[in-house]
């Protein structure tokens, strides 16, 4: 998609700090963050949002599910815990419409979230 930051992203034409990455997704921080450690996950491929995943994503779904341990660890707080966020269309709070995680630690989570 031309218009999609997150697209951009992942084809490096904007520029971000990049903590992870393999062959089908890019993590880099938060530029707003909603706790000490804010990492967004996203996916190479576009996709609007996790309800729009299809059979032949399987294979990229489960990289990304297996890719928050390793983000955890990378910013060291895999022993204290983390939250996963994702949201669906814009009454769940999902502002830009490619597929994405939060990963939020760092500080002790409430819960309702909201």
């Amino acid at each position: 998609m031309d218009d999609c930051i997150f697209c951009k992203i992942a084809q490096k034409e904007i520029k971000s700090d990049i903590i992870y990455e393999d062959e089908n997704i890019i993590a880099f921080d938060d530029i707003s963050p909603q706790a000490p450690v804010h990492v967004v996950i996203i996916t190479k491929k576009h996709v609007k949002s996790v309800d729009f995943l299809r059979e032949e994503d399987k294979a990229m779904a489960a990289e990304i599910v297996l890719s928050f341990g390793k983000i955890a660890r990378i910013k060291k707080i895999e022993k204290e815990g983390y939250r996963i966020v994702s949201n669906h269309l814009e009454s769940a709070g999902q502002s830009v419409f490619h597929l994405h995680f939060h990963l939020l630690g760092g500080r002790k989570m409430n819960w309702p979230p909201g």
